[in-house]
């Protein structure tokens, strides 16, 4: 992926972003991880302020821009004590879209997942969940409806079976259906769920505290979701046993465990489908990490079984 930076912002952008922060902008160091092939930059002003800024265009790409919308409404509505960089202010001229948020001093955390770390993301998730139930961001969507059709994957996948379908997957297709109904069934609660929980959206800062960024697709869920979707990345990453911390989460949290396992297996299924798709314009390597993440989660049920 080839991703813009500072320089190659419009003037109009750049001078926006720069009255929010208050002052001209004297460096900008793009960051690496993602997918938006937009601008992912720290940037420092003359007087020593520092501020995180994202911005994109829709002839960049469409969906990127539409997400950097949403994403600007979530994080301004989020309460001063949730887990999330603060909304400094954003910019949208109908073509380019920017926010301008708190740079959040911090590393993506270790992997494999090493134990500490991994304690200190599920330690904050627990934290944030219940401060987030209710939900305190209006208009949102439950998570069933808006990941429904991509929930409902395996359908499309048995309809059209891939040549290179992990030969376990192929011999339970029914089951695998089945098991992503269920899972479309247990998503229902009032708690708002980030739903894109991976390392690559964690900063563990110097004190060892936890934020979550990228907030685009946060919908209304369970409150043990959050957590349910973290173990897509232990499995791809590895470092724990994943079944352990499932049954964990379920005796914390009085979820049917088996419900939990459902979902986990409708989200193989999502990223198997949705890695056969062309790739979005300007971001050709997402469907080769959408594949890395169904493999994953498909050898560890395997493994179940």
């Amino acid at each position: 992926m080839t991703r813009i930076g500072w320089a190659d912002l419009p003037g109009a952008v750049r001078a926006a972003v720069e009255d929010i922060v208050g002052a001209p902008v004297v460096s900008a160091v793009s960051q690496a991880g993602g997918f938006t092939p937009g601008t992912a930059d720290r940037v420092r002003t003359a007087g020593g302020r520092r501020a995180f800024v994202k911005a994109v265009s829709r002839t960049l790409n469409v969906d990127s821009a539409a997400m950097h919308r949403r994403e600007a409404r979530i994080t301004a509505a989020l309460p001063p004590d949730a887990p999330a960089p603060r909304l400094l202010g954003s910019y949208d001229d109908g073509e380019w879209v920017a926010l301008v948020l708190t740079d959040v001093a911090g590393r993506h955390p270790r992997t494999p997942w090493e134990s500490g770390e991994l304690d200190a993301v599920l330690h904050m998730l627990d934290t944030m969940a219940t401060a987030l139930t209710p939900s305190p961001v209006p208009g949102l969507p439950t998570v069933a409806a808006y990941l429904g059709p991509d929930l409902a994957a395996w359908n499309r996948i048995a309809a059209d079976p891939p040549a290179d379908l992990h030969p376990w997957a192929a011999g339970r297709l029914d089951a695998l259906r089945a098991q992503a109904d269920r899972a479309l069934a247990a998503l229902t609660g009032d708690t708002l769920a980030h739903l894109d929980v991976r390392a690559d959206n964690l900063l563990v800062g110097p004190d060892g505290d936890v934020t979550l960024v990228d907030w685009p697709h946060a919908c209304t869920g369970p409150p043990w979701l959050d957590r349910v979707l973290l173990l897509v990345d232990v499995c791809l990453h590895g470092g724990h046993d994943v079944t352990a911390l499932l049954r964990r989460f379920a005796a914390d949290t009085d979820a049917d465990e088996a419900a939990l396992r459902a979902v986990l297996a409708a989200l193989a299924g999502y990223f198997v489908d949705v890695s056969r798709r062309p790739p979005p314009p300007g971001i050709p390597t997402v469907r080769a990490f959408q594949r890395a993440h169904g493999d994953a989660v498909i050898s560890w049920l395997v493994r179940e079984c």
